[in-house]
């Protein structure tokens, strides 16, 4: 899917990273044209600028940006750096050893299963230990076995479904949850780590129409904390990424105080994939536009780095 922060190609590399090289000389970094040049440069362009910069000056260009940078802006801007596997890779590698779950799981629990196929070979590639090992090594009980069924169930990625399987499954849901005293919290993990999406969403239709009340509901009601986390985050993907999103960014920004971490994470990591999409629900959902909340819970390079990203 296109991202918002528009490719510039009249620039070259080698041009950006002579920008760039002149932006870090001085007393202090000139943060607005880093911004400038890095938030509107896609993910290729991002690493061709790396490499030219690397060979002309004969120092890593990461090292470099993060010596010149601080604070959420300095967070922001190495988060946006890599490609969005690698970026994945790299988030859910220091949630689970900082014992971050709700930030793994939100990444994991959110990504299609060609997207996490791919963030598993760089995974293993880049910190030499599969994610398997890690998830097995850092998390426990529903969650453990959660993630660990979802990322190595090759699901379906097409729209058919089956609609006698999904009510099936609603049927198997109701029994294993609102119908019975206490939770069968295998047959939970069974039925959404197993799904493919357009699955899931027919169970869900199936669901309510079959027992009046949403199967998000029965979810929150049978389960909690990270677990319940997990399965809201699998259900909702399901049914629509962009909605789910505005809805994180929205609790991100609500309230006394602005959780910076969350928010820049999913601007970082939606830009490139579905961003449009997350405005459009954000905008009708809050009645105010992403970039209005963003521009209002942020200040300084920070903000103009996420705005560059949101786009108009």
């Amino acid at each position: 899917m296109a991202t918002l922060t528009t490719p510039q190609p009249p620039t070259s590399p080698r041009t950006d990273a002579i920008d760039l090289r002149k932006a870090f000389k001085g007393f202090g970094c000139d943060t607005s044209a880093v911004i400038n040049i890095l938030a509107h440069r896609d993910a290729t362009q991002r690493a061709q600028i790396a490499r030219e910069y690397s060979t002309m000056y004969s120092e890593d260009f990461t090292k470099r940006l993060s010596s010149e940078l601080s604070g959420n802006t300095k967070k922001a801007l190495l988060l946006w750096m890599p490609d969005p596997a690698t970026r994945d890779a790299t988030i859910v590698r220091h949630a689970l050893t900082g014992s971050d779950h709700r930030a793994a799981t939100e990444v994991i629990c959110s990504r299609t299963p060609s997207q996490i196929a791919l963030f598993k070979q760089v995974y293993s590639s880049i910190f030499n230990t599969h994610l398997e090992r890690d998830i097995g090594l850092y998390t426990s009980g529903d969650l453990k076995n959660l993630l660990l069924g979802f990322v190595t169930t090759q699901r379906y990625e097409g729209l058919e479904f089956d609609r006698v399987a999904a009510e099936n499954d609603a049927k198997s849901l109701y029994m294993a949850g609102e119908k019975r005293l206490g939770t069968d919290e295998k047959k939970f993990i069974e039925v959404f780590s197993n799904r493919s999406r357009a699955h899931l969403n027919a169970v869900s239709s199936a669901y309510e129409s079959m027992y009046g009340n949403s199967l998000r509901k029965a979810v929150k009601k049978e389960t909690s904390g990270n677990f319940e986390h997990g399965l809201v985050t699998i259900l909702e993907c399901a049914d629509h990424p962009g909605r789910y999103f505005a809805r994180v960014l929205h609790k991100a920004m609500k309230g006394l105080g602005t959780d910076d971490s969350t928010l820049l994470r999913v601007v970082v990591t939606r830009a490139e994939i579905d961003m449009m999409y997350v405005k459009i629900e954000y905008q009708k959902k809050y009645g105010k536009s992403l970039n209005e909340a963003v521009k209002s819970e942020t200040s300084g390079n920070f903000r103009a780095f996420l705005l560059a990203l949101l786009g108009h």
